[in-house]
């Protein structure tokens, strides 16, 4: 009887399969980027200092008024006091006329409404003061011309704010939601607040889309909690319980929560004015 010749048969092990692969590659994409972002986050300084010593100095970035005779409108943000500013920033804006002494700055407290007093502050002060502590950052430095035309417009705005009586930390109005309104009203600005200033989102009651900051795109918000931006100064931005995630295309950055803008600096949509 004829039979097969026997062979024998190497025994191996199945090839790894593609899922398998992807979910690993996945899983250490997870954990990188997880350890960037936590490293980027240990980064953040924040003053905790007792409020009633905390230095309130200038930073030095505005210009003297006797060494600057020209109209100034300058944005400003620091970390907000304590643990607090590890999630957000304060903002507020300071303007000084052609040839004026001093500045003045307008921004909204919310520790004055316990006094009887607006929410919103407007003092001659120095421009550029440390916030309890945490140096501030310079987010539009406009002058001459331009500034002018752009300070009777920030005053209106200023009156017109629609919440003088209100403050609540989040998701607003507050600070945030102060100088977002003002750039909202005042298109030659031409920003927007970084992704870290909490309370820029809320739009208004009521108000579900708006044009964005910047007045070069569109904005759905549902009261500062959920929504989306689209424009060209702003890019894409995402926004979950006042946390932005997003990414500017034309000034190529992520713009991430806590941590802020990770890339190239913000700055006026069509170059510096």
């Amino acid at each position: 009887i004829l039979q097969k010749p026997f062979t024998t048969r190497t025994m191996t092990a199945p090839a790894e399969t593609s899922p398998i692969r992807k979910r690993r590659w996945l899983r250490c994409g997870a954990v990188l980027t997880l350890a960037v972002f936590l490293g980027l986050v240990s980064r953040i300084e924040v003053s905790g200092a007792d409020w009633r010593t905390a230095d309130r100095s200038s930073s030095g970035l505005a210009p003297l008024p006797e060494k600057e005779s020209a109209a100034v409108v300058e944005v400003y943000g620091a970390r907000t006091f304590n643990w607090r500013g590890y999630f957000a920033v304060h903002s507020w804006i300071s303007v000084k006329e052609k040839d004026a002494a001093n500045y003045r700055v307008y921004q909204v407290v919310g520790w004055r409404l316990r006094r009887g007093l607006p929410a919103v502050s407007i003092e001659e002060d120095l421009p550029d003061r440390k916030w309890f502590g945490n140096e501030p950052e310079l987010y539009l430095d406009l002058r001459g011309e331009a500034a002018e035309k752009a300070i009777p417009k920030i005053e209106e705005a200023v009156r017109a704010y629609p919440y003088q009586k209100a403050y609540r930390m989040w998701p607003g109005p507050n600070s945030n939601t102060f100088i977002s309104h003002i750039l909202r009203s005042v298109p030659e600005l031409g920003i927007e607040l970084p992704p870290t200033a909490i309370g820029r989102d809320w739009i208004g009651e009521g108000d579900l889309f708006g044009l964005s900051e910047s007045g070069t795109g569109v904005q759905f918000s549902l009261f500062g909690i959920l929504g989306m931006t689209m424009g060209l100064a702003e890019g894409i931005e995402l926004n979950f319980f006042g946390l932005t995630f997003g990414a500017d295309l034309l000034r190529p950055a992520l713009k991430l929560p806590l941590v802020g803008r990770v890339g190239f600096k913000d700055g006026p949509v069509f170059g510096s004015p």
